[in-house]
């Protein structure tokens, strides 16, 4: 139905400010990386997703020497001076997975990270929107929640802050 009253204009759902969020236009962005061989993931919420805050955030994820995927986007252009390789996927042309020795696996992509970002917004939904001062809290309890791979009964007593699920004997 069309909104016929133009002194009530529609509400505006989300934040519809073009770009990258910065903490100034309450759109902190929360930056991450996922480990290849182990699946753990590491977030941060940072202030503003220039390349100077990337470049630190990959320079504490990562050692020199491995290769970073990432989107074409030019902010990630200063890893190779930090001496990790870049190999990068561009959606922008409809590549979104590429395989560079030609063995029929992709191995350039970062799928794994974008479903990750679905992941965390369906974590955050039922919040119904997040003070950003707390908001590292919450990604914090997600990235914890995501690392957690089994639950056993000892991480299970540890969480509750108990000692040992065993009855001393007397």
């Amino acid at each position: 139905m069309p909104h016929l009253d133009p002194a009530d204009p529609p509400r505006r759902r989300a934040n519809p400010m073009p770009g990258h969020g910065t903490w100034e236009n309450d759109r902190p962005p929360v930056c991450g990386v996922v480990g290849r061989e182990r699946g753990e993931i590491g977030l941060t919420v940072t202030a503003r997703s220039d390349r100077e805050t990337l470049d630190t955030v990959v320079r504490r994820a990562s050692w020199p020497g491995v290769t970073v995927n990432t989107a074409e986007w030019c902010g990630y252009n200063g890893l190779p001076a930090m001496g990790r390789s870049r190999a990068a996927v561009c959606p922008a042309q409809g590549e979104w997975a590429r395989d560079d020795d030609g063995d029929g696996i992709r191995e350039v992509h970062n799928n794994r990270l974008e479903g990750l970002w679905t992941g965390l917004r369906n974590f955050l939904r039922p919040f119904r929107g997040v003070n950003k001062v707390y908001l590292y809290q919450y990604v914090a309890m997600f990235e914890w929640g995501y690392n957690v791979k089994r639950v056993t009964e000892a991480f299970v007593w540890a969480l509750l802050g108990v000692r040992s699920a065993t009855i001393c004997p007397t």
